[in-house]
């Protein structure tokens, strides 16, 4: 068997002939590029924990899905019906975050008072999702007031007045408490610069109050500052946060990279976001975690599925699955950019299906 094999063995490890101009893959293989090259086991298909929530939030869950099995996306869902009138999140859906390390989530209803705790922070307490990361920018076809805005803003989350520490001093007197802490603050920092460096971003703003809140607002920013040293290569500066605002207003595409505490960052970033941890990510759309619409766009089914589909090619890319995320952020562009299928928030009649098989056609 071992003679047999020998006439193989020679031809395989003979050197092949170099392509000459006749050979008709030469021009093919001298030109071919590789853009990404899968790591082992990147194929394999992933699991997601898929919470639609509240309101428009199984609508437009429904359109990813839609989406996904479209383009054949390698992941598959693991869907939880969480309602955010719930008094806790089940510890089924927990575990299976935990298990899969990655979640998509439709808003969940934030009952305003009444002592009642929000879902979205248990999730981000209960993970550790330590930051929120937003990512503003124009889309071509729609026009806007300004131009060039492509703005990151990255919150610290799990800290600040969103630690929910409150109480009756008296009757009448109510005290909320504040926290900011060094560690959580140094974190967050770390996070914004590396996001920036790994991104080519050129510049940092930190966000804060520390001409009113000397010591935690202070404090934030000292630990900006010490991890700012570390990258010399990157412009750091300090913005207060109500003439962030102004500026987020009247000269938007200034800014770059923001990295803010827990309030600030909720007030100044509102479009495609995900919640990140050290082991663990929840994905979603942005205009606040508890955004379900209202009865009426859930009515005549018309919400808007860009956001979430734009944080769900957020997740592919998470998950190192970078063509399928840049095929779908592709095609929803072109979608936009064509403009005969948008929903009336952008100045359409379209349904939110009409809007899903638009981008599906769009996949290529």
């Amino acid at each position: 068997m071992a003679r047999r094999s020998t006439p193989l063995l020679r031809r395989l490890l003979a050197p092949s002939p170099s392509p000459s101009a006749s050979t008709p893959l030469a021009g093919a293989v001298s030109r071919r590029t590789v853009t990404y090259m899968p790591r082992p086991g990147d194929g394999a298909p992933r699991g997601v924990t898929l919470i639609p929530g509240d309101g428009i939030g199984p609508l437009v869950t429904g359109a990813v899905r839609q989406v996904m099995e479209a383009m054949h996306a390698p992941v598959y869902f693991e869907t939880y019906e969480v309602r955010g009138d719930m008094p806790t999140v089940p510890a089924e859906v927990i575990e299976s975050i935990r298990r899969n390390k990655v979640c998509l989530k439709g808003g969940l209803a934030t009952p305003v008072g009444g002592g009642v705790s929000s879902l979205n922070m248990q999730l981000r307490k209960e993970l550790d999702l330590y930051a929120a990361l937003v990512n503003c920018f124009n889309l071509p076809g729609l026009p806007t007031r300004h131009d060039n805005v492509d703005i990151v803003v990255i919150r610290e989350n799990t800290e600040g007045e969103y630690s929910g520490l409150e109480h009756e001093v008296v009757p009448g007197v109510v005290e909320s408490l504040k926290v900011i802490t060094k560690f959580c603050s140094e974190r967050i920092a770390k996070y914004a610069f590396e996001y920036a460096f790994l991104n080519n971003r050129k510049k940092v703003t930190a966000v804060h109050k520390a001409n009113i809140m000397k010591l935690a607002d202070g404090l934030f920013l000292e630990s900006c500052r010490e991890v700012a040293k570390k990258y010399p290569g990157i412009q750091y500066n300090e913005i207060i946060v109500d003439n962030c605002c102004m500026q987020l207003v009247a000269k938007p595409e200034q800014f770059d990279v923001m990295v803010t505490p827990n309030l600030y960052g909720n007030l100044v970033a509102n479009v495609a976001a995900g919640n990140v941890g050290q082991d663990h990510a929840i994905f979603e759309q942005g205009a606040s975690a508890g955004n379900v619409g209202n009865e009426k766009i859930v009515e005549k089914k018309r919400a808007n599925p860009v956001a979430l589909l734009l944080s769900s090619a957020m997740m592919l890319r998470h998950l190192q699955f970078p063509s399928f995320a840049d095929r779908l952020e592709t095609a929803v562009k072109r979608v936009i950019a064509e403009g005969k299928y948008r929903t009336k928030d952008l100045g359409g009649t379209s349904t939110t299906q009409e809007v899903t098989d638009a981008v599906i056609a769009k996949l290529g």
